[in-house]
């Protein structure tokens, strides 16, 4: 059986773009949030604020994704970009060895307004910040080093090399050409809301380098500039592994 590489990150971080680059490899079965599904309309569903009229999908169920996983991987390399908050309940050392870890951070001022655009009312539990931060942890102490963390501003400054040391870091061949795309439907992202969430990807034509920008987070509601003080501190530990263009190493530049 392949291990699963695995993109651990958190909502509103490009990982739907870092995805579709995956995707565009052809080397391998991409999975695109399949513990999600299963945390927000499973029948075993976790989601903290479902409601007695929330859509579930008959038959779905984390042990249901944990089994179509496992069974592809047994076939193929296979690539998953999921959420950690959606399996926290299933971390043990068994089950996170059946994956090849990876990180993608983004600065929380960032994460934290685009979710209010798009969810006013999320909660500290759907940003995912504090899980990614115990998962990280957890598989420090288990493999004694960390494992590979990039970060979302690094990889659009510079997408390339941010895509080279991380291909190095997880053990995969680099492959340029995955940078790049046509603009149009992403069906195979889109099991939540029609894919409304990833309007940017349905119109990109790829991985390009862009100028970095930033948030006036003081310029938000109180309750995300909250939530922001809380995860803030999270995504620092992480960042300060994060790899540099042209390694397969984290850098700490405190």
């Amino acid at each position: 059986m392949h291990k699963i590489l695995a993109l651990w990150a958190t909502p509103r971080s490009t990982s739907t773009a870092f995805e579709w680059m995956m995707r565009m490899r052809g080397d391998m079965t991409c999975f695109h949030e399949p513990f999600g599904e299963a945390w927000y309309q499973g029948e075993d569903a976790r989601w903290p604020r479902i409601k007695p009229d929330t859509p579930r999908t008959a038959g779905l169920s984390f042990d249901s994704v944990w089994q179509e996983l496992k069974s592809a991987a047994a076939k193929s390399p296979v690539f998953s970009k999921d959420f950690p908050h959606y399996i926290e309940h299933l971390w043990n050392d068994e089950f996170l060895r059946y994956f090849n870890h990876s990180f993608l951070i983004r600065d929380p001022a960032k994460v934290a307004t685009s979710m209010y655009r798009h969810w006013p009312d999320f909660v500290l539990k759907e940003i995912a910040f504090v899980e990614q931060r115990a998962l990280f942890d957890r598989l420090c102490d288990q493999l004694d080093q960390a494992p590979p963390v990039i970060d979302s501003d690094d990889l659009l400054e510079d997408p390339h090399g941010i895509v080279e040391a991380y291909c190095t870091a997880v053990g995969v061949p680099y492959i340029e050409a995955a940078l790049s795309w046509e603009p149009g439907g992403r069906d195979e992202v889109s099991w939540y809301d029609g894919g409304s969430w990833h309007a940017n990807l349905r119109d990109s034509d790829g991985l390009k380098a862009q100028s970095r920008s930033y948030i006036d987070i003081s310029e938000a509601p109180d309750r995300v500039r909250e939530i922001y003080e809380i995860v803030l501190p999270h995504y620092e530990h992480l960042y300060a592994h994060r790899l540099a263009p042209g390694s397969g190493l984290g850098h700490d530049t405190a």
